[in-house]
């Protein structure tokens, strides 16, 4: 059975001034996902975006709409994300004082839930969780900033997360996503894929492939980035 690829581009990396656009042009590109990075400046140093951006581009498109939290605390926040349209809601295991009780309020809110793991976190967590996440986002860089280099001791790890879901989906049958996250680009996506990734988030490498106001500037990237998870 062929394995199904997403490519979420990450709108850290996007033109803010024509934010809008951005995102309609990367999806008509052939993405998959618009990956939508919040920072709080007090998990991670550094300071993005909130509920309403996300309320205002949820119109502009049906792609969904996968909301990393990069803060602490994590719940206070979630309710006003699934009420800004996110789909998938993934946040890290040391925003939340209690993950069971974050990941079922993701999920009571109508969205799908993920846990996210930094490089050096540990995947012990997902070992109590598995029934209540649907998506597991492991960073291949430490989070806070865009346009960082792949850490490769990451595939290890990758593999490692591939071979509990796998393990979960045969007890169970039920699908969860492997989401990565940090230095993807078409030279090193294949070996991502070959180590686990079902999802792949892209931020610089997608969006720093065209700065001018051509609507296909994004496409022969995308097809790059194709390409390489079909020789697969």
């Amino acid at each position: 059975m062929d394995k199904t690829y997403r490519i979420a581009p990450s709108i850290l990396s996007a033109d803010f001034a024509k934010l809008g656009q951005e995102i309609k042009d990367v999806i008509a590109s052939g993405t998959d996902i618009v990956h939508f990075d919040v920072m709080d400046n007090h998990y991670v140093p550094n300071l993005t975006i909130g509920p309403l951006v996300c309320k205002a581009i949820r119109p502009l498109t049906d792609a969904i709409i996968d909301v990393h939290l990069m803060v602490k605390p994590v719940d206070r926040i979630i309710p006003d994300f699934a009420e800004a349209g996110a789909d998938i809601i993934t946040f890290h295991p040391e925003g939340s004082e209690h993950i069971d009780r974050s990941l079922s309020l993701v999920r009571d809110l109508g969205c799908k839930s993920g846990l996210v793991f930094n490089p050096a976190t540990p995947l012990d967590y997902l070992d109590y969780v598995m029934d209540k996440i649907d998506m597991v986002l492991l960073m291949s860089v430490n989070p806070g900033f865009g346009g960082q280099k792949f850490i490769p001791e990451m595939l290890k790890k990758l593999s490692e997360a591939r071979k509990k879901i796998d393990d979960y989906t045969q007890k169970t049958g039920r699908e969860i996503w492997l989401e990565i996250d940090g230095g993807v680009n078409p030279n090193n996506i294949a070996e991502i894929a070959k180590a686990g990734a079902d999802t792949f988030v892209a931020g610089s490498a997608i969006f720093g492939a065209g700065k001018d106001s051509d609507p296909n500037r994004y496409d022969s990237v995308v097809k790059l980035l194709r390409e390489s998870l079909a020789s697969v």
